[in-house]
C-alpha cells in the first residue's frame, strides 16, 4: 500500500460535472482529489480486504440471528421496543439488502481492522463504482499507470444485479433528502443502476411522503410505495412522526428494517463479545461497562448513532486530542480500543470496503489532515499495480 503523487486532469471538473459528480467540491475544497492514488497488491486486496469483508459480513449477520432472538440487545442497542418484533420479522422472511460500507483501519502491514459498518445509509457509491474507474482508464491512457493495472471495483455491477434480484419488474421508489448534492446525486446514480436492472422508477423527497387511511405510503400522485429505497436512516425513520406506521404498512423498504441492528455502533462491543479476539476487529465496550476500563486512558468514544465522525472522541493517555462536534449522543456510547489511522504524507487514512448483492465488490479511499474522518475528508482513488 503506497500513497503515490500524480498529475490531476486539467479538466477533471468538467469531466465531473458531465458525468454527474455535481459534488466533487465541497464548501469550495476539493472532495475529489486526484493528485495522488493509492497502490495495492493484489494480495493485500485479496488477502487483507476482500476476504475479510466477507468475514465480518458473516459475523454481522450472526450478531443479527442473536439479536433478533435476544431482546436484551435490542434494547442496549436503544432500539424502541414498538419496533422489535417488525424486525425480527423483516429478518426472518429474509428482506435482501442492497449494500453497506465497512470503514477499516489498514496500512498493507497488518489485518485490517473494523472501526465501523455503515450498513443502513452509506454514500460515496457514485464516487467509488464511476468516478473512479473512469479515471483509472484515463491514468492508463496517459501513461500514469501501467497498462495492465486494475482497481478493486465491480459495485456497479453488484449494485445492478442487486436491484434485480431485488424488484426487477416492480416499480421503486428511492426516496432522501433531495436538496443535500451529495444525497441527490447518490439517488440519481442507484436510480440508473436499477433502470439498468430492469425497473421502473421514481425518485421524491422525503418530506413528500403520504399515508392513506388504509395504511399506505404513497407519493404525492398517490401511487403506493410498493418497494422503496431510502436514503434516509432507520433511527431517524423511527422517531418522524409517522415512524408509528412503519410497522403496519406493506412497503419493502431498501435497507430493509433488520438493518436498524446493524447502522449501530453498539456492534462494536456485541460483536467484540461474540467474536473475542478476532483479528479484524478491536477490542469494545459500552461506554456504562465496566470492563470498559480495561481499554485504560487511550480509546475511541464513539456515539451509539453518528454520521461523517460527528460526536467522535479520540483519547490518548487521558487527553481529547481529537474531536469532532454534532448532534449525537443521546442514546449512549461505546469505546473502542485506539486504532490511529495511517499517516501518508502526512494524511490520515481510511478504507472503505463494499459490498452489494451479498459479495465484496469495491474499495474506497479516504483522507483527513485529522484524525476523524468527516463529511469533507477527501476521496483518492486506488489503483491494483502489483
Amino acid at each position: 500500500m503506497q500513497r503515490v503523487a500524480c498529475d490531476e486532469r486539467a479538466d477533471w471538473r468538467g469531466i465531473a460535472e458531465r458525468t454527474g459528480f455535481a459534488f466533487h467540491t465541497i464548501d469550495g475544497e476539493r472532495y475529489w482529489d486526484e493528485r495522488a492514488y493509492y497502490a495495492f497488491t493484489l494480495d493485500e486486496i485479496e488477502r487483507d480486504i476482500e476476504a475479510p469483508t466477507a468475514e465480518l459480513d458473516e459475523m454481522c449477520r450472526a450478531l443479527v440471528e442473536r439479536a433478533v432472538a435476544d431482546d436484551r440487545l435490542l434494547k442496549v442497542l436503544k432500539i424502541p421496543p414498538a419496533f422489535w418484533n417488525w424486525i425480527a420479522a423483516s429478518w426472518k422472511r429474509g428482506d435482501p439488502s442492497l449494500y453497506g460500507r465497512f470503514d477499516l483501519r489498514y496500512d498493507g502491514q497488518g489485518p485490517a481492522k473494523l472501526l465501523e459498518y455503515n450498513a443502513d445509509t452509506p454514500t460515496a457509491v457514485f464516487e467509488t463504482a464511476v468516478f473512479q474507474w473512469q479515471w483509472l482508464e484515463d491514468a492508463m491512457a496517459r501513461k500514469l499507470l501501467p497498462g495492465d493495472a486494475d482497481q478493486y471495483n465491480s459495485l456497479h455491477e453488484r449494485l445492478i444485479e442487486g436491484w434485480r434480484a431485488i424488484g426487477k419488474g416492480r416499480l421503486l421508489h428511492l426516496a432522501g433528502t433531495l436538496r443535500v448534492p451529495e444525497d441527490q446525486g447518490t439517488l440519481a446514480y442507484l436510480q440508473d443502476c436499477a433502470h439498468q436492472a430492469g425497473l421502473a422508477t421514481s425518485m421524491l423527497d422525503m418530506d413528500t411522503i403520504g399515508r392513506t387511511p388504509q395504511g399506505l405510503f404513497v407519493d404525492a400522485k398517490n401511487v403506493p410505495l410498493d418497494l422503496l429505497f431510502k436514503l434516509y436512516p432507520w433511527e431517524w425513520m423511527m422517531r418522524e412522526a409517522f415512524g408509528a406506521y412503519l410497522p403496519g404498512a406493506p412497503t419493502q423498504f431498501v435497507e430493509p428494517p433488520w438493518k436498524a441492528i446493524l447502522s449501530n455502533k453498539g456492534i462494536l462491543p456485541l460483536l467484540w463479545a461474540m467474536f473475542p479476539g478476532h483479528p479484524n476487529l478491536l477490542p469494545a465496550y459500552f461506554d456504562d461497562d465496566e470492563k470498559a476500563a480495561e481499554l485504560g486512558t487511550s480509546y475511541a468514544r464513539k456515539p451509539l448513532y453518528s454520521r461523517e465522525g460527528a460526536n467522535i472522541d479520540l483519547v490518548v493517555a487521558g487527553n481529547t486530542i481529537d474531536r469532532d462536534s454534532g448532534p449525537y449522543g443521546g442514546e449512549g456510547f461505546v469505546r473502542q480500543a485506539l486504532a490511529p489511522l495511517p499517516q501518508f504524507d502526512g494524511n490520515y487514512v481510511v478504507l472503505g470496503s463494499w459490498i452489494a448483492a451479498g459479495q465484496p465488490c469495491g474499495l474506497s479511499v479516504r483522507e483527513d489532515e485529522s484524525p476523524i474522518t468527516k463529511n469533507s475528508s477527501r476521496f483518492l482513488p486506488h489503483a491494483i499495480v502489483g
